[in-house]
């Protein structure tokens, strides 16, 4: 590879842009000179690079082309938000164009698609409606002896990142009346309380999430400093299930909700259980709010 053709994380040249959107160098220029949508980095004096937001950006842009959008429309709605006169995108080409760019380990496209979809459809409707079939399909494809991991961890790894993304736009939940979400020490499955905080900071419901295997004296430690109106604290499955830090945390004076498949069926006293999306945001938001 070609010294110029070499960048750091997050700064591409035109030449790696234009392999990444399958596209000619030329295209890449001409939508520059014509649209405005150039690289937004500067390297040195002479070379100027494209950030991960102006691929992200590009990626969304030529998805829009493949649907039949022209070129200028496209470039206006995505750089300029000007969105009102395209076309809503259905259900099902949403899952299959993210099946086909996890299945290719195309990280930036996987970034684009979730972005797009957050922003079309929130992280609800997202999760319910798009993810949750990938990620189902997936589950199929394991059953069936196809090895696929790597697209699995491509996917979510993604997800996460976007609904990061996502959730730093919403600035104006109040600091107090905190409601803490945290996993139990050994759950690695995430995913649904990202949902579930990425829905909480949409509607102004403040909330702190702590992250996946976090120690349970961690977890304890935070709720001690924080002092949260409530703690959600999920796990997937019975043999990540910490009864011994709930019961802690209820000892110490906090309102303990557990939520996810690995409570159902334990008498955890005090502690209602929440097994969905929505239960979960009625009950973080009565708490919040009380």
């Amino acid at each position: 590879m070609d010294v110029d053709e070499m960048s750091a994380a997050g700064s591409w040249t035109p030449g790696m842009v234009a392999g990444e959107l399958g596209i000619s160098p030329v295209t890449l220029r001409t939508w520059a000179s014509r649209y405005g949508v150039g690289p937004s980095l500067r390297a040195d004096g002479r070379h100027r690079r494209y950030s991960d937001a102006d691929v992200r950006r590009l990626q969304h842009m030529r998805r829009l082309i493949d649907r039949g959008i022209r070129a200028r429309e496209a470039a206006a709605a995505v750089f300029s938000g000007v969105d009102e006169a395209l076309p809503d995108v259905s259900r099902d080409r949403r899952v299959g164009e993210l099946e086909q760019a996890s299945e290719g380990l195309e990280f930036s496209a996987i970034a684009a698609l979730l972005d797009e979809t957050l922003d079309a459809m929130g992280a609800a409707r997202m999760w319910t409606e798009v993810l949750l079939p990938v990620l189902r399909n997936l589950d199929r494809r394991w059953l069936r002896g196809d090895v696929c991991f790597e697209s699995e961890w491509a996917l979510t790894t993604e997800v996460s990142f976007a609904l990061q993304r996502y959730v730093s736009r919403f600035t104006g939940t109040r600091p107090d009346r905190t409601v803490l979400i945290a996993c139990c020490p050994e759950e690695r499955h995430s995913l649904p309380v990202e949902v579930l905080r990425a829905s909480m900071a949409e509607v102004g419901i403040p909330a702190v999430y702590l992250g996946h295997m976090v120690p349970a004296e961690t977890t304890a430690g935070m709720v001690d400093r924080l002092e949260p109106v409530l703690v959600v604290l999920w796990s997937m499955s019975p043999s990540t299930v910490d009864l011994l830090l709930c019961r802690r945390l209820q000892r110490r004076g906090f309102a303990v909700a557990v939520a996810g498949p690995g409570w159902e069926g334990l008498n955890v006293r005090g502690a209602p259980w929440v097994n969905d999306l929505a239960s979960a945001l009625d009950l973080t938001a009565e708490r919040s709010k009380a």
